[in-house]
């Protein structure tokens, strides 16, 4: 007799159904399981207001949270950048699988770099962060560029580059690698220039808390680099009371000595949306051993960040 098919709860975006799919792959081989997956329509999907307003945080998450609560689905996949900070405690985060490139990318016409736009350049965004880190950048550079917002899926975003109305958009290459359209960027931001959103580029794998079975299956797909890394990063955006609409960018990286991992630095910044004023701070440590200590990582650069004047950067406190 095989095994019942577990349920994999997942967003209908063809990024979503890509990364869930890899990720039921890698499950079934785990488990030896079969795993299938239920497409759910959550809020953000629906909704054709701009992220930032209808409060970025979590839009994406509740629906597929509440099928697996209510035990419609077994387990359910999530970028990590669009979880809210604060952990249900009916739910666990079973496994952080080793992390895509974390960086943001540009798709320009022309194939241009971000540094070779045109004067005046139009960049759609519809991440605060990305704006204020642009803006920051291309004041600092002698660049001229308007950002402007905008939201939707891949085939969107690109589609107003391609007929004339943006001359540039900016993208995660994670999705961009997951739908396998890597060859389309034109440019590959460097984490010194654009910080990330904290998590980006890593999956978040979650399950009832009570399914002791599963989550020793799934912890079989968690990689502790990864997971201290974004600990790190979202412990930083929690300290910094800051929903996803705020233009933070965070990025835990690990400093290796050859083939031995020494050390992990933290990185943090805030700023405003038009990059006249950015705090821009960063950390270094032992790698942490435990959850606690990621945690404590966030929490001391995010108190060093607001002792300089991050928290007046924010405008509006996400509630």
């Amino acid at each position: 007799m095989t095994e019942k098919a577990l349920r994999l709860g997942t967003r209908r975006s063809k990024l979503a159904m890509a990364q869930s799919g890899q990720v039921a792959d890698a499950v079934s081989q785990v488990t030896g399981r079969p795993v299938e997956l239920v497409e759910i329509t959550t809020y953000g999907d629906t909704s054709r207001e701009h992220l930032a307003q209808i409060g970025g945080t979590g839009v994406f998450v509740t629906a597929l949270r509440d099928a697996l609560v209510r035990g419609e689905v077994d387990f359910a996949v999530h970028s990590l950048k669009d979880l809210p900070t604060a952990q249900p405690e009916d739910l666990v985060l079973a496994a952080v699988p080793v992390r895509e490139d974390p960086r943001d990318v540009i798709v320009a016409r022309d194939a241009r770099k971000f540094t070779d736009l045109p004067r005046g350049a139009r960049v759609g965004t519809g991440s605060p962060r990305r704006m204020a880190q642009l803006n920051a950048y291309a004041r600092g550079h002698g660049l001229d560029i308007e950002t402007v917002p905008i939201r939707g899926n891949v085939d969107t975003r690109i589609g107003y580059v391609r007929s004339g109305e943006l001359d540039a958009v900016v993208l995660a290459a994670a999705g961009m690698n997951r739908i396998g359209r890597i060859d389309e960027v034109t440019d590959f931001l460097s984490v010194d220039t654009v910080l990330p959103a904290p998590g980006q580029g890593a999956l978040a794998i979650e399950c009832a808390a009570a399914d002791a079975e599963l989550i020793a299956a799934l912890a079989e797909l968690d990689d502790p680099f990864t997971r201290a890394a974004v600990t790190a990063e979202r412990s930083l955006l929690a300290a910094l009371e800051a929903g996803c609409s705020a233009p933070v960018g965070a990025l835990a990286d690990l400093l290796a000595d050859g083939q031995i991992v020494k050390e992990m630095r933290l990185r943090g910044v805030v700023g405003t949306t038009d990059g006249t004023a950015l705090v821009q701070l960063s950390t270094t440590g032992p790698v942490p051993e435990t959850h606690e200590g990621a945690v404590a990582l966030g929490r001391e650069l995010a108190a060093e960040m607001l002792a300089q004047g991050a928290a007046g950067l924010m405008g509006e406190r996400a509630h």
